[in-house]
This record gives structure tokens, sequence and C-alpha cells, in this order.
């Protein structure tokens, strides 16, 4: 069945119709709007309820606009404050965790030969790494290392101690200054067959060497580590500058520090180009400030609220669930555009806002909650795994999907409420714009 709305969303660029549309559109155009209204009225009454009525909870916004506003940014806020709660999980192991027997036995393994997690590997490199001005600047580095705050001590080879003689301390391993010529090369014979540092601390053919840095476990596990490792750098890069040597990072603390700075990244690159992109698809598709508003209102609202969901139940951002949100986010986006383009068909045929927007949640809304259903139900299956990381998604998943359908069926009516203005005028541009293309539908037919 041609409508005559049809022709007037034409107005705007989205639809194309033919002379011989605009003809029908002439003929029987007040025939169709009276069918509409009659189909709307009735046909929403019979239809079985396949959503279980779910979507008619938007209707509230439609009676206590005011209320479900001051109720939105009082969440908003509730979200925004649990948004700052959110911690990133870097925990290498939690990758692998599951209840299989495998993971149970890396676990005793662990607990029976325990590894320091908060050790920091500085490795040196380079064929001149032995020679006097390579040494001196390497033990400036491992000097200046030691003053940094976080740094609680450090293994290097300049930690190695001659053997003791006469009961005396045992003296430096490395004199300070170093010696020169002949007495250079012959401590570098006495450091190359040194047992305790040979091929630990100083690899075989004196090329590499490692500094193991401990840190403080507060600094690792907070949110100091960024700050400590970035000057930890800034440090190992002045004091070698010039030597010719390559120096780089390693060890558990550098990797989650990597995890944290990913997840972070990812977030943020996800969610502000998913939210950028529907926000100029809704622009250009609805040509008004308002419905853009209306259309990207929601799926914005609705990732604050789950992650600040998220942030309150004490869940870790992991890789897995920075996928979630843009999940969310396209799921919400296309309820709402759906809701939007089919409110602002009907103020096109003539309807008020309220109108409209009412006929939109209860035409297209049931279709919007088994959207969020199917992927509720998705996220549900993921409950049943093995691996804790998996069942963690789902949970976080199950939240966050439950948390937009409400939010798309109270803010999507709620925004129509608040934003739309003049429909009317809107109502008769679009008829003003099939009138104005009679004449050349009738000359291209005649």
């Amino acid at each position: 069945m041609i409508r005559h709305n049809l022709a007037r969303t034409s107005v705007y660029g989205l639809m194309q119709t033919t002379p011989e549309t605009l003809v029908s559109i002439e003929t029987t155009g007040q025939a169709e709007q009276s069918a509409e209204a009659n189909l709307t009225s009735s046909s929403v009454g019979k239809r079985p309820a396949l959503a279980l009525g779910i979507e008619r909870l938007g209707l509230i916004s439609l009676r206590l606009p005011w209320l479900v506003g001051l109720a939105a940014l009082a969440l908003a806020l509730a979200a925004g404050l649990g948004l700052t709660r959110i911690k990133v999980d870097d925990s290498l192991s939690q990758l692998f965790r599951s209840d299989t027997p495998e993971f149970r036995q890396y676990e005793e393994v662990t607990r029976n030969f325990p590894s320091s997690e908060f050790d920091v590997l500085a490795v040196i490199e380079g064929k001149s790494l032995l020679e006097r001005d390579s040494l001196d600047k390497l033990r400036n580095f491992v000097t200046d290392v030691q003053l940094i705050d976080g740094v609680q001590g450090i293994i290097s080879l300049f930690s190695a101690r001659q053997p003791p003689e006469n009961g005396q301390t045992p003296a430096p391993l490395f004199p300070d200054p170093l010696p020169e010529g002949a007495d250079y090369d012959a401590l570098i014979k006495k450091v190359m067959s040194n047992e305790i540092i040979r091929g630990k601390l100083l690899s075989e053919d004196g090329q590499l060497a490692l500094v193991v840095l401990a840190l403080d476990p507060k600094i690792v596990g907070g949110k100091g580590l960024d700050a400590t490792v970035g000057e930890i750098r800034k440090t190992m890069a002045e004091d070698l500058e010039g030597a010719g040597l390559k120096a780089e990072l390693s060890g558990v603390p550098v990797m989650q520090l990597e995890i944290r700075q990913a997840v972070e990244r990812d977030r943020l690159v996800y969610n502000v180009t998913g939210f950028i992109a529907g926000c100029v698809i809704a622009i250009a598709f609805f040509r008004r400030v308002s419905f853009m508003i209306i259309a990207a209102g929601p799926p914005l609202l609705a990732i604050l609220l789950a992650l600040g969901a998220l942030g309150w139940l004490d869940f870790r951002l992991n890789m897995f669930l920075n996928v979630m949100t843009p999940l969310i986010m396209v799921i919400s986006f296309s309820d709402s555009m759906q809701l939007t383009f089919a409110a602002r068909d009907r103020i096109l045929a003539g309807q008020t806002k309220y109108e409209a927007l009412r006929n939109a949640l209860l035409i297209v809304g049931p279709a919007c909650v088994l959207t969020h259903a199917t992927a509720a139900l998705s996220f549900t299956a993921l409950l049943f795994s093995h691996s804790e990381l998996i069942r963690t998604f789902g949970e976080a998943g199950l939240i966050a999907t439950l948390i937009a359908l409400f939010t798309v069926l109270f803010l999507f009516p709620l925004l129509g409420v608040l934003l739309l203005r003049n429909e009317a005028g809107l109502a008769v541009r679009g008829r003003a714009a099939i009138s104005a293309s009679k004449p050349c539908a009738s000359s291209v037919s005649g």
C-alpha cells in the first residue's frame, strides 16, 4: 500500500518517487490517512503481546516527563561516579583462569614456586657494552634509578663483590672510578669469569646486561605505575645517551601497564568513534538536530549507565568487556533510529508529537524489546562457560543489555516531548512540498 507520507519524507532527500506515485498520492491521500489512523488505533490493541507489553513502560515518560527526566539525571550522576570506580583487570593469569584441572595445577605450581610480580627488568645490549664509557654510563643509570619514587631495590652486575680478604668487608667488583688501560682489561676478564654475574646479570658474550628493579607493590597495584615506569624510561634514555646501547624494559609490571593502557585506549576509541558515526548517520538521515538528539541520546546514556553500573558492581574492564560497549551501542542506536523514524513518520502524517511518540512505542517498541531480549539470551548462554573471563563477560553483557533496553524505552519519548517543537508546521511543510510537486508530476505524466 502506497502511503502519502512516503512522498513527504522525500523532501529531505531520503526517498525518491515517480510521477505515477505522486498522482496516486493526490487521488488517494485523504483515504490513506484515515485508513492509517484506524489501523493504528485498532490493530495495536489487538496485536498479541509478543514483548509481554514491556514497551508500554515507555508511556510513563509521556505522562510524567519531568519526573522521568529528574530520575534520568540522578541516574546519570550516579553512573558518572560509578565510572570513576571502574578498574582495569591487568592480571596476566586472568586470561587463562578456568575450572579446568590444568589451571588448578598451574595455581598449585605457582603457590609452590612463587615468582615476583613486582620486578621491572631493564635489558641493555650492545657490542660496546663492556667499553669503559659504556660501563660508566650504565653505572650512572643504576645509581640514578634508585632515587625514583616507587623503586625499592635494585640488582645489577655492579652489585657483585670481590672475595673477602682477611675478614674485611668485600670490595665492589667494579671500583670507582674505573681503571684504565691494562688494568681495565684485567677487570673485564675478572668480570667475565665471575660465576655470580656471568650468564645471569651479564650474557656469556658480554653484549647484554640485566638490571632488576624491585617496585613497591602499592605502586604496581595503583595508578602510580604509569608515572614510575615513565620515569625509569626517561632516566634510562638520558643516562645511556650516546653510549650506542639499546635499552628496553620488561617484566610483569610493564606488561600490566601495557594492558591497562590498551584497554583504556580501546574503550575511548571504540565508544567515541561509534557515537560520532551514529550521530553523523542520524543527522544525515533526519536532517534535523532535534531528531538527531532523540536518536543519539538514548545510546549515549545507555553506555554511561551501563559502565557506571559495572563500576558500582566492581566489574573490572578487560579486552572482552571493551567489545561489549560498542555492541550495546549498535543495538541501542538501531532501536533508537527505528523509533525516531516511526515517530517522525507519524508527525508528517499530521499526528501530534504525543500521538506520534505513543504509536511509535506501541508499534516499533515490541521489536526493540525482542532485539534486546535476543542479545540478553546470547549473553546468558556465556554464563555456562568454564572460563571465568567469558562468564564475567556474559554477566556484564546481560546487565548492560537490560540497562540499554530500559534506557531507550524511557529516554526516547522523554527527549521527544522535550525537543520536538512545531510538529504541525513540520507536517504542513511536508504537505506543501507534495503540493509543489503536483504540477511537475502532472506535466511529466501528461
